[in-house]
This record gives C-alpha cells, sequence and structure tokens, in this order.
C-alpha cells in the first residue's frame, strides 16, 4: 500500500473538501491517505522544504514552491468578488492606511501579496490568523487582514471594513482572487498523480453532493461559528472553482504572480505548473 500524507488548514471549508477522503467514503486504490492539519503558513513553510507529497498551500507561496510542485487542477480556494478582509476600529480610507502597521496572517499568504498590490506603503505584522481581530481591538495594530471565518464576523466585534481584497482585485481585474490551491509534489510521478488528482477531485465532488453530511463534519472545525455561517463560509471557498480551476481560475493564478513579480514582492519569476 502506498502512503500519502496530505496536508491541509484545520478550517471548514478543507475540512469539508476532504471529508470523503477522511472518512472513507471514496476507494482510493490501494493509496491510505494520513491527514495532517497545520495552519496555513506553517504549511507554506513545509512545502518550501519539500516536506509534504500532498498539501494545500497559498497560490503567493506556490511562486516558491514550483521547482518540486505542481497545482492540483482540483482544490482551489476562489475569492468570486470577495476574499480577505482589511479592518479597522475605526472607518478608515486607503490612502489612510500608507505607513500603518497592519497584522497579517504571513508574509507567504495570498491575503497578505493581494494587500500589498492594494498598498504597497504599509508595516506588516505578522500574527496568528485567529489573533489578528482581538490585535486590532486591542490596538496592537492600527488594521488587520482578515481570512477565513473572521471575514463574516467582524462587523459583530464592532470593526470597520477598509477593504475587501476580492472586491478590489475582481474591480482590477475581471477575475476572481486566488487565495489557496493543493499542490502535488512532482516526484511521485505521472501515474500516481493522476491518481491522487482523480482522488481530490472525487472527494470534493462528495462533499457537493451530500452537503449535510459534510457540513456535520466541517463543524468541528468551524471556530464556534453558528451553522448557517458555516455553510456560508463553506459555499464561498468550495464550490464550481474548487472542482476546476477552468481557463479564468488559472488565467487568475498567473495574473497574481505575475503582478507580484513585477510589484517586485515575489523575488522570482515563476512558472506555474498544473498536473492534468
Amino acid at each position: 500500500m502506498t502512503t500519502i500524507h496530505l496536508a491541509h488548514s484545520p478550517d471548514s471549508d478543507d475540512a469539508f473538501m476532504f471529508y470523503a477522503l477522511a472518512s472513507g467514503k471514496i476507494e482510493t486504490d490501494g493509496i491510505k491517505y494520513v491527514h495532517e492539519l497545520q495552519d496555513i503558513e506553517s504549511l507554506n513553510q513545509r512545502a518550501r522544504r519539500a516536506e509534504l507529497e500532498v498539501t494545500a498551500v497559498s497560490i503567493h507561496a506556490y511562486a516558491y514552491l514550483s521547482d518540486d510542485y505542481a497545482l492540483l487542477p482540483h482544490g482551489a480556494s476562489m475569492g468570486d468578488r470577495y476574499g480577505p478582509k482589511l479592518v479597522a476600529r475605526t472607518p478608515m480610507t486607503r490612502e489612510e492606511t500608507i505607513g500603518k502597521r497592519i497584522a497579517i496572517p504571513g508574509p507567504l499568504t495570498s491575503a497578505y501579496l493581494a494587500l500589498r498590490l492594494y498598498q504597497p506603503d504599509f508595516i506588516p505584522v505578522p500574527t496568528h490568523f485567529d489573533k489578528i481581530e482581538q490585535a486590532v481591538l486591542g490596538g496592537d495594530v492600527d488594521a488587520g487582514l482578515l481570512i477565513h471565518e473572521g471575514q463574516l464576523t467582524y462587523a459583530d466585534d464592532g470593526l470597520h471594513l477598509v477593504a475587501d481584497m476580492g472586491e478590489w482585485w475582481f474591480q482590477e481585474t475581471g477575475l476572481p482572487l486566488p487565495l489557496g490551491g493543493n499542490v502535488v509534489r512532482k516526484d511521485l510521478g505521472p501515474e500516481l498523480i493522476a491518481r491522487v488528482s482523480r482522488h481530490l477531485k472525487q472527494s470534493i465532488a462528495y462533499g457537493l453532493d451530500n452537503r449535510k453530511a459534510a457540513l456535520d463534519h466541517s463543524m468541528t472545525y468551524a471556530r464556534g461559528l453558528e451553522r448557517d455561517k458555516a455553510d456560508e463560509f463553506v459555499g464561498m471557498y468550495v464550490n464550481d472553482w474548487t472542482l476546476d480551476y477552468g481557463p479564468r481560475g488559472r488565467e487568475a493564478v498567473k495574473l497574481l504572480l505575475d503582478r507580484g513579480v513585477k510589484a517586485g514582492i515575489i523575488t522570482r519569476d515563476v512558472q506555474v505548473e498544473f498536473a492534468d
């Protein structure tokens, strides 16, 4: 039996995506999947060391992984006119964010790349993603960049939206904002990669076709969200884009990374490779 270490973040959308694989709902052709759960910035760093065979990563991080990994065509988290939220304690304009201390969920996250394209001049304060709201509320930073469930709950805590990165990117490009994807290590070889890719697509499709059961599983990772909010969050990031990037999704990945290179945020040229 072949063992594949499959890593993803402990979030309701990833849990939904991998529910069928984690629960033995699909036939895996003699592959044993060992699931590892860590926050996305930790997974980005582990992938830079090529530690994992298959892992969720930020699209931004893929810029530094392309020698060892290819993007799987399934598993994308795309912000279709929504995405990471820049929030503050009081209303703030884009110009007023210049030079400010902004909490970010990690320097390799796509949220950070999008924010640097939106506002090149600020002081990033790397903060664990689930501590960012508190850092803003406590005055430790001037603003914070929220990913995951915080995108839906910030207003309940009295925070003000400065900018939605997904909507800003759409106004700039007419494309969805590619945030996360799944990568596979190229040294697994074409035959094994094809099997892994098929299983991942089947797992996503199973979750979408069996939404109640998959959502039940995801609630363990919803960090206190009510079920209807968790369902909304999962729907934002597990959908048709997740089943396959499609031409527009692939174009969006290439454009985001290309703009990152042109802006000097990404420090190497990137060849985007999909494991088709």
